[in-house]
């Protein structure tokens, strides 16, 4: 809302407003807290209210507040300025994070402001949970009763801690901090209660200093740290049993939907799951801890009561393997977390496309070591030339061409208004839509599986990449995504306002592919569908 009282300012006297507010917030800008010059930022400098007059503000100078005008206060993510503080310092970790190529969880925004520094000295008895916060310089004795659940036996303590003597879990939970933590920050900075509290679980086995480890609730406990909180209540889980609740923290997130895991986490968390069904089937059977003379198979027949749990946990091993690779260069595209307007691929489009056509999805009868020494090991061989298919893409695609600070926001839409979108970019980002993505990754799929059939090697189609391909194979493949890219359809701007102007379906796509033309007979490709014999050949074809 404008402000009545900076429209009757004169120029002399509104200067004067901005030399006092730069002097008391320290020369520094209210939002993102870096250095305001006076000069050289004259003109990128706003006059904006802390508290918005909407939600009860004064219009006054006591509720004035001094900021960069772009990008922090023209693109701040709340309008009470002092939530839009809060989001912006957790934008500069994530982009320092961005570096290493991930994104934040509880564990970093808990050691930035000062957290998990400290093992928690507690001694354990069957009623009761006795600490002291002695790292604190505090020898007060704190004693917190322990409830035992009547259905699981799990014993749990309810305890309010330091944030210094919290942990994240990042193995039960791998998730990292989502979008939804603006609406959390912003929940809390009304003083409204927080309703769920964390969960975190200690292991008195080993002596007694723990780590209080959070695995559940990590969004909610982000943000009140974030707000100054410098205390979180936990519901803390004695000695548990941690496989069952990974277990039940993966069910919360998939069959009962109770917690917004997005797929890739849904996939690591299966995958860790899988580790310990492998652990337990070795104890069950007496096999030495590095044994693996057993299949995917006798895993799913041995825990046949959660036999179509098993076959997921299984795939998602092979999912997460290749999305966690470390020379995977195309997982510097995927949004991770839902959609985004920053990168080009969905993770679901990910899965929908490379992981739907390549990934042998049943258990294997043989052996986890079967051939590993000789390299062929059929899932191994499956992951690593998934890495080498979708760094193909990324090299042909996605590096040097999309460029991440245009993003994927109002791409067709800027097209129809005539807006310059580069064409390296509007490529990248036409050919990553998932209903396209799925079609000509379908594709792909069809000229590995032509390359064995004309050399007359019988091969199983659904185990594609669980057989070496040959370096010609691979030829053939970087030669038909090179003329894919050459289409003039990707950087056609009038399909902007008929075949780019919508979500299509999968067949939409793949009849344009094969026919060169949409059902009602408009034309997409002028040539005609798409020659695969001549696209593999690496020359330019008849477009």
């Amino acid at each position: 809302m404008p402000s009545l009282y900076l429209s009757r300012l004169s120029t002399q006297d509104r200067e004067l407003l901005v030399q006092r507010l730069h002097e008391s917030q320290n020369g520094n800008c209210f939002i993102c807290g870096d250095v305001v010059h006076l000069v050289l930022h004259a003109g990128n400098l706003d006059i904006d209210h802390i508290e918005p007059i909407a939600t009860g503000g004064k219009d006054g100078p006591e509720n004035f507040a001094l900021t960069h005008a772009s990008p922090c206060n023209r693109s701040k993510q709340a309008s009470d300025l002092r939530v839009a503080r809060v989001l912006a310092s957790f934008n500069k970790l994530a982009e320092r994070l961005g570096a290493e190529n991930r994104s934040p969880n509880l564990g970093d925004v808990l050691r930035r402001d000062g957290g998990s520094k400290y093992t928690l000295p507690v001694e354990v008895n069957e009623t009761s949970v006795t600490l002291s916060f002695t790292d604190m310089g505090s020898n007060e004795i704190r004693v917190f009763p322990v409830y035992t659940d009547e259905l699981s036996g799990f014993r749990s303590a309810f305890m309010d801690l330091p944030i210094e003597y919290l942990h994240h879990d990042d193995y039960i939970n791998p998730r990292t901090i989502g979008s939804n933590l603006r609406k959390l920050v912003e929940e809390f900075h009304k003083r409204l209660p927080q309703l769920h509290i964390s969960l975190g679980w200690i292991d008195t086995t080993k002596g007694n200093r723990v780590e209080v480890k959070i695995f559940d609730g990590q969004h909610k406990a982000a943000a009140q740290v974030l707000l100054g909180a410098r205390s979180l209540p936990v519901r803390v889980f004695i000695d548990p049993n941690t496989d069952l609740l990974l277990t039940a923290n993966t069910n919360a997130g998939t069959s009962l939907r109770q917690v917004a895991f997005d797929k890739s986490v849904q996939r690591s968390l299966g995958s860790s799951i899988l580790s310990n069904r492998i652990d337990r089937y070795r104890a069950d059977r007496g096999l030495e801890s590095e044994d693996e003379s057993f299949s995917e198979l006798d895993l799913v027949n041995h825990f046949r009561g959660e036999a179509r749990q098993m076959r997921r946990y299984v795939l998602d091993r092979v999912r997460d393997g290749i999305t966690r690779h470390d020379n995977n260069k195309l997982t510097d595209y995927i949004e991770y977390g839902g959609r985004g307007t920053r990168k080009p691929l969905s993770y679901i489009a990910v899965e929908n496309s490379f992981y739907q056509h390549f990934i042998y999805g049943q258990p294997l009868t043989t052996p986890f070591n079967y051939r590993f020494q000789e390299g062929t090991n059929p899932r191994h061989l499956e992951i690593e030339q998934m890495v080498r298919l979708m760094n193909v893409v990324a090299d042909k695609v996605y590096i040097d061409q999309f460029d991440p600070k245009r993003g994927t926001q109002y791409i067709e839409s800027d097209v129809r208004k005539g807006k310059e979108i580069a064409e390296p970019h509007l490529r990248a980002f036409r050919m990553s839509k998932q209903e396209i993505l799925h079609s000509w990754v379908r594709l792909v799929r069809q000229v590995v599986y032509q390359f064995f059939v004309n050399m007359g090697k019988p091969i199983d189609e659904n185990k594609l990449f669980q057989q070496e391909i040959p370096e010609p194979c691979w030829k053939n493949v970087e030669n038909f995504i090179d003329s894919l890219k050459r289409l003039p359809l990707w950087v056609n701007k009038d399909l902007a306002f008929s075949d780019f102007d919508a979500k299509r379906t999968n067949e939409y796509w793949l009849t344009i592919f094969q026919t060169g033309s949409r059902e009602d007979g408009g034309v997409v490709i002028p040539s005609g569908g798409l020659n695969l014999t001549e696209m593999m050949k690496g020359e330019d074809w008849d477009m």
